[in-house]
């Protein structure tokens, strides 16, 4: 007969294994388990794998969870895009706007939506994969880091601070009353039209992608309202924001990055696209491998440690993923931190999933109270074709948890 644990023991374990997991981090790699050992339902997981295979999401690259610190669940998706996109890739429009071969070709299977094709490793879904705006909820955990390290200004300093305002244009009170905060949260009061698709030529961004000069596209946009009053998607902001850190900081986002953010994290492979004046592209120029982008979201399910290093403050890691804003009055809206999207949990909507969301179908995401994280992959840049639904997807698969 084995001995009865007391509830004292019980509980004692139960400690124990929460602590477990609490201090659990890769290594040079996730470690693995099998999803029923984590409470994940393997027949929900084969029937998504089931229907990406037969084409129903377009172009998937790869579905990633993490739960417990163990890789759970990878899929990796091979997919042909020179015979996607190739065509497209040679024909001049708003996605491929200059140089046909350069990085800001949206088209071309050189550089998407893997860094060089993958450099031999697409077909296994292993290269690095453009993140494009999930770059933003990453420039603001490297704000984070700088402002944890004591190395980065208030976020109540004033942009126009940064800039000679002899040579800005559209300048008013209104413009000179904003804030760090409000380009993080994206409530800066700028005209920017982003709600067009990326297709078509009026887009804000669209123009700031065609110009030789991407800060002064973003700093000379004219003023429709006071800061901090509404939300509105600029991706201008987000590059004000790695032109803002440079004169901050004197040093390239990028390379602080690559030592307070992705050195700790154990990072060691990445591509950051540059602006044709040279400075880091943080509104989407990111390329990382889907197991590296998981680590960024894990550490803010660690509350900004990593495995004993203190990384970016608790205070920041609250900070960042406090609803600043609803994004719009629509009921079940997501609600946005600093650079992060705050979904509504499919089935408690008191409760928020820790987003990123980038163009062509980059979803990485953290559930806090299931110590899990998703990140899927894809390249679907045409519209009107399919797309993964990210929420009836993420649904299915908290349905199934055990």
């Amino acid at each position: 007969m084995k001995p009865r644990r007391s509830a004292f023991a019980v509980a004692v374990l139960s400690t124990s294994l929460a602590t477990a997991q609490a201090q659990s981090f890769p290594g040079e790699s996730w470690p693995t388990a099998r999803p029923a050992n984590v409470g994940l339902n393997q027949a929900v997981l084969d029937s998504l794998d089931r229907e990406i295979k037969a084409g129903q999401y377009g172009y998937v690259d790869r579905v990633l969870i993490i739960r417990h610190g163990k890789a759970v669940w990878d899929k990796r998706y091979s997919q042909d895009y020179v015979a996607a996109y190739d065509s497209l890739a040679r024909i001049q429009s708003p996605l491929n706007a200059h140089d046909a071969t350069g990085p800001y070709n949206y088209y071309a299977p050189w550089w998407h939506p893997y860094y060089r094709g993958g450099d031999s490793l697409a077909a296994l879904g292993a290269g690095l994969h453009t993140l494009q705006s999930v770059t933003k909820t990453i420039t603001s955990v490297i704000i984070g880091t700088a402002v944890t390290r004591g190395e980065f200004p208030s976020l109540d300093t004033p942009v126009l601070s940064f800039y000679d305002t002899t040579q800005v244009k559209n300048i008013d009170d209104r413009k000179r009353r904003i804030t760090i905060r409000h380009l993080l949260t994206m409530t800066d009061g700028m005209e920017w039209l982003e709600n067009l698709p990326y297709t078509d030529p009026r887009n804000t961004t669209v123009v700031m992608e065609g110009s030789y000069d991407w800060v002064k596209v973003a700093i000379d946009a004219p003023m429709v309202a006071e800061p901090g009053q509404r939300w509105n998607y600029n991706s201008g902001a987000s590059q004000l924001l790695a032109d803002i850190f440079r004169k901050a900081t004197k040093i390239d986002i990028e390379e602080y990055a690559a030592r307070h953010l992705f050195a700790p994290l154990g990072i060691k492979r990445w591509y950051w696209k540059r602006t044709p004046s040279g400075i880091a592209d943080t509104e989407g120029g990111l390329y990382l491998a889907a197991e590296d982008l998981a680590r960024i979201w894990y550490l803010f399910l660690r509350d900004g440690m990593w495995n004993g290093t203190r990384v970016v403050s608790s205070d920041w890691v609250r900070a960042s993923i406090a609803p600043a804003i609803a994004v719009s009055a629509t009921a079940g809206a997501p609600k946005y931190g600093y650079k992060w999207w705050l979904y509504p949990y499919p089935t408690d909507s008191t409760r928020l999933v820790l987003g990123g969301s980038g163009f062509g179908g980059q979803f990485p995401m953290a559930l806090q109270r299931e110590d899990m994280v998703i990140v899927f992959n894809a390249w679907n840049i045409v519209p009107g074709r399919p797309t993964l639904p990210r929420g009836r997807t993420l649904g299915r698969i908290i349905a199934g948890l055990k």
